[in-house]
């Protein structure tokens, strides 16, 4: 018997022996296991500061900004603040453009790091007392931040409220207000906030880099045809002096400075066009003098050397004091420009435009009692176009205003990308010239018979090699042929019918210019200045930024019949299936252990 006793109690201490031996080995694998892990998170930890990335597994790439963003953010030398208007309490719209503010400012920081420093505000929080209130609401108009009505039910009550969609960004000592909520007019409210989220990353990336930008590219205005004058211009000048040198330019005086005397050669001018190639981007503003050979030849070589030039064209002779005075007939200008234009992909038509969706003049409709009964009344040719194409200059971009705009057509351009930009409504039509333009028109309702053409382009962006207008001539006298050169570079020419639309108009009561774009009659203030400066980022290829204005976020409106049908369904399929599986999961984990460790 106690051989038998021992034999057994050897046994079982051997099996506890054994038992207690795994139970140390799993220990042992366990802790190993959590060393190794934790030693591959520290070494992935440290790769990804050397090679950092991020996935983006939205299917419009929601998360992802451009690889020009990146590099200004990389690039900032100082801290940018960030002062974001949109806090409190917000209906889902305002909601959503914060949620998409915030994520954008997010991924900026993952590249900027501690040089993108943002807050959102409150402006209603700022102080219980009303005056103060008001006063520091007057303070942000001061600062370039407009707010914007909305009117909401609540309780059943309707309810009106001020909200700030605006930003202030400051970088050393500079500050410059971005508006964020923007978008086409004439699309609905849904749509209009998705075009703004969509150009989030634009608008801040932009300010980001106008501030941060060290040196300003030259911009000239060309002047000695009767161009658009200084005043005509301020408004536009001032808004681009923020970021670029604007200057006048007279082509003639361009020669004469470049004129050197040469005791073999007395008329050898020496390098004129070099004078021009200082200047980044040359606008020609509605002349009405036309341009002698000389002036077309410095231009055609400006761009042959990469030069950029940008058209805004009246091809039509007319203004609107002549209709009062009963009626004029309109004519074709002779800018001599026409054939270089036409060489270069772009004829501008001997026509006027007119469309249903326009502008409005004050007319004298009668006599009310001693008084002129003065009326605004709907006219044809005050274009208010909203017809853009998809590319970054005009993407999501509000109205235009154009004043007596010609039509566009594009011709044969080897190696020429011809991109027409702005378009007529759906209702249009063209009056060759020379015609008669009375205001007997606008007593006579618009008959939409007449109005059969439509998307009838007014603006065209050029971008190639261009081939010289004056391949196959001798240069002008005085230019050396030597220098001529046949073929261009690649550079891009912006040609627009309309030279009104770079003009500001004058407050009738105090002759103070208005902004570029404003309607006095209406009180809009149409996208004119946009127009012209996302033009001059794209043709100037600012760091490129202005792709970002490519982003499209598609609209996924919920089926509301189908939300009815199938409430029920849903609602189970993600409340109680979920936990279903979490515990027949739960207790297929408890047995399969219970039995393995049993």
């Amino acid at each position: 018997m106690s051989i038998s006793n021992n034999s057994e109690d050897n046994l079982k201490s051997s099996s506890k022996f054994q038992i207690t031996t795994q139970i140390n080995t799993r220990k042992w694998e366990t802790i190993m296991q959590l060393v190794v892990l934790f030693l591959g998170l520290m070494l992935i930890n440290i790769l990804a500061q050397d090679y950092f990335f991020r996935l983006d597994l939205t299917a419009e790439k929601r998360y992802t900004i451009t690889e020009s963003s990146k590099n200004i953010l990389k690039n900032l030398e100082e801290p940018v603040y960030i002062e974001i208007y949109l806090e409190g309490e917000l209906n889902s719209s305002f909601k959503r453009l914060q949620k998409s503010v915030k994520e954008t400012l997010e991924e900026f920081s993952m590249y900027a790091g501690k040089n993108i420093q943002f807050t959102f505000i409150n402006p209603e929080q700022v102080s219980s007392n009303p005056e103060e209130q008001n006063r520091y609401y007057k303070q942000l108009s001061d600062r370039g931040i407009q707010p914007t009505t909305v009117f909401e039910t609540v309780q059943g009550k309707k309810v009106q409220k001020l909200i700030f969609p605006s930003a202030i960004i400051s970088y050393k000592n500079k500050e410059k207000p971005v508006l964020l909520l923007k978008g086409n007019r004439t699309a609905s409210p849904q749509e209009q906030l998705n075009q703004s989220i969509e150009n989030i990353e634009y608008e801040l990336i932009s300010a980001i880099q106008k501030l941060s930008k060290k040196q300003k590219s030259n911009i000239a205005f060309i002047e000695g045809h009767d161009e658009l004058s200084n005043d005509r211009l301020i408004s536009l000048t001032q808004a681009l002096s923020e970021n670029y040198i604007v200057e006048r330019l007279n082509l003639n005086k361009n020669l004469t400075n470049s004129f050197k005397s040469d005791t073999q050669n007395s008329n050898k001018i020496q390098n004129p066009i070099q004078n021009l190639l200082q200047y980044d981007a040359i606008v020609i503003a509605k002349p009405t003098l036309s341009y002698t050979d000389n002036d077309r030849y410095q231009l055609d070589q400006y761009l042959m050397n990469g030069g950029k030039l940008l058209f805004f064209i009246d091809q039509v002779q007319m203004n609107l004091d002549s209709i009062a005075q009963g009626g004029t007939y309109a004519f074709a200008y002779n800018l001599g420009l026409n054939e270089m234009i036409f060489r270069y992909g772009v004829r501008v038509n001997q026509d006027l435009l007119q469309d249903t969706q326009s502008g409005q003049i004050l007319v004298n409709v009668g006599q009310m009692g001693n008084k002129a009964n003065v009326q605004p009344i709907p006219f044809p040719y005050y274009a208010t176009t909203a017809g853009f194409s998809t590319h970054p200059i005009t993407k999501n971009m509000d109205a235009l205003m154009f004043k007596f705009v010609s039509t566009l057509d594009s011709v044969k351009a080897d190696g020429i990308i011809q991109t027409p930009l702005v378009f007529s409504s759906q209702y249009s039509r063209v009056k060759k010239v020379p015609t008669l333009i009375s205001l007997d028109e606008l007593k006579l309702d618009l008959n939409p018979k007449l109005y059969q053409t439509s998307n009838l382009p007014v603006a065209y962006l050029l971008e190639g090699e261009f081939s010289s207008a004056f391949k196959g001539r001798f240069p002008p006298s005085g230019f050396s042929e030597k220098e001529f050169i046949q073929k261009g570079k690649d550079s891009k020419v912006l040609v627009v019918g309309d030279g009104d639309l770079l003009s500001n108009d004058f407050d009738r009561r105090t002759r103070q210019p208005l902004p570029i774009g404003y309607d006095e009659i209406s009180k809009n203030t149409y996208s004119n200045q946009e127009f012209f400066l996302n033009s001059l980022a794209y043709m100037l290829d600012e760091g490129g930024i202005i792709t970002s204005r490519t982003k499209e976020f598609e609209i996924r409106p919920l089926d509301t019949f189908k939300i009815q049908e199938e409430k029920s369904y849903w609602q189970f399929l993600n409340l109680v299936v979920p936990n279903v599986i979490i515990l027949v999961f739960g207790l297929a984990w408890y047995f399969w252990r219970k039995k393995k460790y049993s």
